[in-house]
């Protein structure tokens, strides 16, 4: 059986890597990882054990990053340190200096799973895992902002573009600063291969004339919600094709998307997704989608 692989955002989950809250988050301060008012770390360890139930629910198989004491507030986002590929998984740089250690504890991962590292960004080059989109399995858009830079961008390219993947730039809006940083994945998630939930007016144009060149139907998500959760609303993770996870709270952008065909499981996040600043997609890193 295949063990790795993933180059779509919405294909069957069927392997991922996660972060236990329990262990990412017991000593974190607020203020250190701009978190906001409502995080709790008790409270965000209980919501992401709901999120994990419902992960496993669908059908994939959790492998657990560490369970060390580090410190490591933000590691439970595991969707950014790393990407998979079907040729195997890319070391990524963090362009949050409090998440530089984190790489290194993907890679330890991967060793430990037998899984090939295909290659690493290096210095000065920075990408983070929630600017990279995979639009199909042979186009990847990755959005240049303030958490990934041209350098990365052109190393990530020279990874790919010999396996045959074609790697996109995307300018981002700062939107709200650096500290509440934007990533591609921000303003839009893959629901299917033919079908992505978006707040249009933070997608750079370029990229959204791409997606509908591609013929995929856009979801708006609800542009209220969308505000009132710096974004959180339109986090939602693809399980399956049209079976998502999302944060509670947000029934305009579920309709939404239920009405597109969709089923949808929302778990609560207040103190965990809301307050961090990171949704279900960036609690997860698949490492198999088939």
């Amino acid at each position: 059986m295949k063990a790795y692989g993933s180059q779509s955002m919405a294909a069957p989950l069927r392997r991922v890597l996660m972060r236990s809250a329990a262990s990412a988050m017991p000593r974190a301060r607020a203020s250190e990882w701009h978190y906001g008012p409502g995080f709790e770390a008790g409270k965000a360890a209980l919501q992401h054990e709901e999120l994990a139930k419902l992960v496993a629910a669908s059908g994939a198989e959790i492998e657990w990053l560490t369970d060390a004491d580090d410190g490591l507030a933000d590691s439970v986002f595991t969707h950014d340190p790393s990407l998979m590929t079907d040729h195997g998984a890319i070391v990524l740089s963090m362009g949050k200096v409090l998440r530089e250690p984190e790489p290194a504890l993907h890679a330890a991962a991967y060793r430990r799973m037998g899984i090939p590292v295909l290659g690493s960004i290096e210095a000065p080059g920075q990408v983070e895992g929630g600017d990279c989109v995979w639009v199909d399995a042979k186009t990847l858009a990755v959005g240049r902002g303030v958490r990934t830079n041209e350098a990365g961008i052109r190393q990530l390219a020279g990874l790919l573009e010999p396996k045959g993947v074609s790697v996109l730039g995307f300018d981002l809006p700062l939107w709200q600063g650096e500290e509440a940083c934007l990533h591609l994945q921000s303003v839009i998630s893959p629901l299917a291969d033919d079908l992505a939930l978006v707040h249009a007016p933070l997608l750079p144009a370029a990229f959204y004339q791409l997606l509908r060149q591609r013929g995929i139907a856009l979801v708006h998500g609800d542009a209220d919600e969308f505000a009132a959760s710096n974004g959180l609303s339109l986090n939602v993770l693809a399980t399956a094709p049209r079976q998502v996870i999302a944060v509670a709270g947000f029934p305009k952008t579920a309709a939404a998307m239920r009405a597109a065909g969709c089923a949808v499981q929302t778990f609560e996040a207040d103190a965990l997704c809301i307050a961090c600043e990171g949704g279900p997609t960036c609690l997860t890193r698949p490492i198999l989608r088939q």
